[in-house]
């Protein structure tokens, strides 16, 4: 799994919440008048889209024309106007050629609520796509998680995340290997979270192969990831 792992930095502190003061009624309201009722609003399923590396962090050297950050961001951007079309908000952790520290990647997610975190990455090895969750072992979520292991209150979200990922791209006939890790920024994230690692795709009896600069590849596993997101979002709404 090449230029997978990231390494966290820095532990930073949540950011504190700011008082905010209510004004008094003022005298010339007519007391009589009844007070506002407000309608709680409903939480909108927000999805996290995480493209590996960037800057100085090129990743893995797919082609002679192609490095992995350049592919992650590609596909991040793509896979972002499509989630969109569906109703569906999404928050990118970068939207340039930029090398943004693990740490900010998971402030981002952390401060998100998301109902889903997508880390993309690409590889030259093996075919397919490569599907990682947490090794962490699962643990109640708190409002209080230890930063670096933050991630273990969602293994068991994370690791149903991941099946239907599985299901989606098993629908469109590409090959998943599954697995587990440990993965910065990922095991910092406070949502069900899924590494996708996009390799090339190796001929068979049914399917001829398909390099990672493909464009009918890659369109099949961004729909592929849209169908998952799509059914996911479907469980999110029938959760308590």
């Amino acid at each position: 799994m090449s230029a997978l792992f990231l390494a966290l930095t820095a532990a930073s502190a949540q950011d504190a919440p700011q008082a905010v003061q209510i004004p008094q009624q003022s005298p010339a309201n007519p007391p009589h008048l009844p007070a506002a009722v407000s309608t709680p609003a409903v939480p909108r399923f927000m999805v996290v889209i995480d493209a590996a590396h960037g800057g100085n962090e090129t990743g893995a050297r797919i082609s002679d024309h192609l490095l992995e950050k350049d592919l992650t961001l590609s596909l991040s951007i793509r896979l972002r106007s499509i989630l969109s079309a569906h109703g569906i908000g999404v928050v990118t952790t970068r939207e340039s050629d930029a090398n943004v520290p693990a740490t900010t990647r998971a402030e981002l997610a952390d401060r998100s609520a998301a109902a889903a975190c997508i880390l993309i990455h690409a590889t030259t090895t093996g075919s397919g796509v490569h599907i990682y969750t947490s090794s962490l072992a699962p643990s109640t979520a708190t409002r209080f998680m230890p930063w670096q292991t933050a991630q273990a209150g969602y293994v068991t979200q994370s690791l149903k995340l991941a099946s239907e990922i599985d299901s989606a791209l098993a629908h469109a006939e590409i090959p998943v290997t599954l697995g587990r890790t440990a993965l910065q920024p990922m095991d910092s994230f406070t949502c069900p979270s899924v590494a996708v690692e996009i390799a090339p795709l190796a001929a068979n009896s049914s399917t001829k192969a398909k390099a990672l600069d493909d464009a009918g590849y890659q369109r099949t596993l961004l729909d592929a990831l849209t169908a998952a997101l799509d059914e996911w979002r479907n469980d999110w709404r029938q959760q308590p």
